[in-house]
């Protein structure tokens, strides 16, 4: 292979990498990775009386509702990596940022068609600390990754909200900016409600409030009014089976496992409450206290909740399946970005039977995105490697690997034997780069004489004066050959050879980055245009 041919093969493979780290890792969910768990149900037969959406007795797996669960996407902003705002490297981190999740929400969650887009909160990162003009700025930015603006790209798709601990602070913000509050409700609803999907109840709340104090006689006590909504929906008669959606996960013991998702470390209970008031400030999970009352409570069959940006899965008494979803960021401290695919039974299904077919959830693995650049700063040295130590000639693929056939038979015993009597001689030949060759070159065969020849018998050695002569003269002349290859190299020809060193050098480099150029030139206009068929509407 030659150099050229090099290029062409490092243009190939820079431009697959490409199409797979910027389009095609985004479509694996939706082909082979991810579906819709009511899609592997089998036809059952069950009483007509208990079922509106099917015929004759018989459900299919078409009676359900499709919901896509994402949580977490903290738009990074000012207050993120505490880089001066409008800077270029704040720029830079929000664009690509934004750009995966626009990626895999338009190429890995869209593709399923779901009936409902259900977000659990952490919306924005710094929500609470950016003033009026910055949130509208972030707030465009996550209608624009989503596609909520004015013409929806999916305008048959219902969306719902609750809130989360960067969107609206915690119990100690809210009594100092009570503003908060009303921004977040103003573009995204109450924070408290109850909606119903199929035939499945679910209730949204703020549990940001939940741990905060109650009983101090203030008209818009938050924690009185999330706690009375509560009570209000627990003395409803109970139709249909209930799903809890919190932002804050549920309480769990400290170090309780968290199932096969589970990335990284479980983080224990952490509370921490303000000097003036003791109002929490912060919080990674519900209280106890308050975990076992919301679950009396509401008594959901599901609680799904965010918050943790890493998957847990873990039973509550009550319960049948709590998860914390996954983070859609892949800058959230998480490498296996997720969501959730949620199926809610579109027929009623008695309390009291299979109540785990109301129901059924899938987790999903967005590309891991971290890999991905890892991968391209790997194949950028490799290509390095490959344009600087390749040689001028090229290489030669077939006669490599005859010569390492050969090597193979001289060891299995079948090579062949060494011609001893071969009349050749080698010559010494510099290249372009100062490396010596050895060229062996054919001599004319001696004419012997009759009577020589015929004193040479099989199985016999006759040496006649003459021969004497003649081996004598070829001794001498090996003594002298020796004697000139035992001078020092370095003393007939220093200067050549490293002047030769230097010219390689210099050439070996100046091919090196004509070719970087000729790659890029070939790949970046396929990185641009993924760029801006993924960002512009």
């Amino acid at each position: 292979m030659k150099h050229k041919e090099l290029t062409v093969v490092l243009c190939a493979i820079w431009a697959a990498s490409l199409l797979y780290g910027e389009m095609l890792a985004f479509w694996v969910p939706s082909l082979w990775t991810c579906s819709w768990p009511h899609h592997h149900l089998r036809p059952t037969t069950h009483s007509p009386s208990t079922s509106n959406s099917t015929m004759d007795g018989v459900r299919y797996p078409s009676d359900y509702v499709k919901v896509a669960v994402i949580t977490d996407p903290q738009l990074m902003d000012k207050t993120s990596l505490r880089l001066a705002p409008k800077s270029l490297a704040l720029e830079t981190a929000q664009f690509y940022t934004d750009l995966f999740m626009r990626r895999a929400f338009f190429s890995s969650i869209l593709p399923f068609n779901p009936d409902m887009v259900l977000f659990l909160g952490d919306y924005f990162d710094g929500g609470p600390y950016l003033s009026d003009e910055e949130w509208q700025e972030s707030l465009s930015r996550f209608k624009h990754i989503f596609g909520l603006n004015a013409q929806g790209n999916y305008a048959n798709i219902q969306v719902r909200y609750i809130p989360g601990n960067h969107d609206v602070g915690y119990a100690s913000l809210h009594s100092e900016r009570p503003e908060v509050i009303k921004r977040y409700e103003k573009e995204f609803g109450i924070r408290n409600y109850q909606f119903t999907i199929g035939k499945v109840d679910f209730l949204a709340i703020d549990a940001q409030t939940l741990d905060g104090k109650q009983g101090r006689g203030r008209p818009k006590d938050l924690a009185s009014l999330t706690w009375d909504f509560l009570k209000n929906v627990s003395m409803d008669v109970q139709v249909y089976p209930r799903v809890l959606l919190t932002h804050i996960p549920l309480y769990r013991r400290d170090g309780t496992h968290c199932g096969t998702y589970r990335g990284s470390q479980v983080i224990n209970q952490r509370v921490s409450r303000a000097v003036h008031g003791q109002e929490i400030s912060y919080q990674n999970y519900i209280t106890e206290e308050s975990s076992n009352r919301l679950l009396e409570l509401i008594k959901p069959m599901l609680v799904l909740s965010g918050h943790d940006h890493d998957q847990c899965t873990i039973t509550h008494k009550s319960t049948f399946g709590p998860h914390t979803v996954g983070t859609v960021s892949w800058q959230q401290g998480n490498l296996y970005p997720s969501f959730m695919l949620l199926s809610a039974s579109n027929f009623g299904i008695p309390n009291a039977s299979s109540p785990d077919e109301a129901v059924l959830t899938h987790l999903c693995f967005l590309p891991m995105q971290t890999h991905i650049y890892i991968w391209y700063l790997s194949l950028f040295v490799l290509t390095l490697l490959a344009l600087l130590l390749w040689p001028s000639s090229g290489l030669n693929f077939r006669r490599h690997c005859s010569d390492f056939l050969s090597i193979c038979n001289i060891f299995g015993g079948r090579g062949k034997e060494k011609i001893e009597d071969e009349n050749c001689e080698y010559e010494m030949m510099w290249d372009a780069e100062g490396s010596m060759h050895l060229v062996k070159k054919t001599l004319n065969a001696p004419i012997t004489n009759a009577s020589e020849k015929g004193l040479v018998e099989r199985g016999n050695a006759v040496m006649r004066p003459t021969a004497k002569k003649h081996i004598s003269q070829e001794i001498e002349v090996s003594m002298n050959v020796d004697m000139v290859m035992d001078v020092d190299p370095m003393l007939t020809m220093p200067t050549r050879t490293s002047k030769s060193k230097t010219r390689i050098a210099i050439q070996r480099s100046l091919r090196t980055l004509r070719t970087l150029i000729i790659i890029a030139a070939v790949n970046l206009p396929i990185y641009m245009m993924l760029l801006f068929k993924d960002w512009i509407d």
